[in-house]
């Protein structure tokens, strides 16, 4: 088994235990605008979690999240915030070395693949990518519902000089746990996803903001592609917390429950079943927390 990298877990819940103020629809980028200092602890929280690679707290800072008006008013500003604070928790880690990734989201809605615009994607992210570039070491584009984003996400970044990895959120309902084929949230196949990733030049193909059931069987597809075409590209891993059917719930309606049995011991036991399947990046999304990440490092470290 190979070495696996530790990611960072989900922003928002430990912006909440930190004491930052969230509510929708700004959602953690309202702990940009009100409390930049939280933000930055819980990258370092992160960080003497284990953690070796970080991700911005970009992700809401996007017309969906913050409106279109402050946006193009503040946007610019925030995401080099957002980069800035990344970078300063990574820089003052002083016994090893911690990546900085950007995280470039959904443009018009996470888990609202019907709502993509191409027409539109290319002006927001490179708003994105632009005021994000000084400050990180990677692009993440992450929570990807259809292959159409991740292009997307290829071409905003194909002259940046930094490699990219790409995530894809999987469908998760109870139909889709019990399926042997897993797909992403627009109906497209993994398999399909894999292909193109293997051919878009990115460095790592993920799967992210799912639930952790439905993680190893994708896994093993996107291996499965990967050996047939003889890509050599990194897959990851990082699942989230939540609660219930999310397919029909839009992401920005409020808080999501999370699992009460989810705990760090049975995340990191999900960790090692995808390390197993071939998974050599491995963090949490929405729920998973710093202890979680410190779990699951020590965990697959022995």
């Amino acid at each position: 088994m190979s070495r696996t990298r530790i990611l960072d877990g989900g922003m928002s819940r430990e912006l909440l235990r930190l004491g930052a103020e969230l509510k929708q629809p700004e959602w953690s980028a309202l702990a940009l605008i009100n409390s930049p200092d939280i933000v930055r602890e819980v990258h370092k929280e992160f960080i003497a979690a284990g953690s070796e690679v970080i991700t911005t707290n970009s992700y809401a800072l996007v017309p969906f999240h913050i409106g279109e008006d402050r946006f193009q008013k503040k946007g610019a500003a925030l995401i080099r915030l957002a980069g800035r604070l990344a970078r300063e928790a990574a820089d003052s880690t002083t016994d090893r070395k911690v990546l900085v990734a950007g995280s470039l989201p959904p443009i018009f809605g996470s888990y609202e693949p019907q709502n993509f615009q191409p027409e539109r994607v290319q002006g927001y992210l490179e708003v994105l990518v632009e005021n994000l570039a000084p400050f990180v070491d990677i692009w993440l584009g992450e929570t990807l519902s259809l292959i159409a984003e991740g292009e997307a996400v290829r071409q905003a970044v194909a002259g940046s000089g930094k490699s990219f990895w790409i995530s894809f959120t999987l469908a998760d309902d109870e139909a889709d746990i019990e399926s042997s084929e897993p797909k992403l949230r627009s109906g497209e196949s993994v398999e399909d996803a894999a292909s193109w990733a293997a051919s878009s030049g990115a460095e790592a193909f993920l799967f992210n903001c799912s639930k952790p059931e439905v993680m190893r069987e994708a896994v093993e597809t996107a291996a499965e592609t990967f050996r047939k075409m003889d890509a050599q590209i990194e897959i990851g891993v990082y699942a989230n917390a939540f609660e219930g059917e999310q397919g029909a719930s839009a992401a920005n309606e409020g808080l999501h429950d999370t699992r009460d049995d989810l705990n760090d011991d049975a995340y990191s036991r999900f960790a090692c079943s995808w390390a197993e399947a071939g998974a050599t990046i491995i963090g949490g999304c929405c729920g998973i927390g710093a202890a979680h990440i410190h779990r699951l490092g020590k965990t697959l470290s022995r």
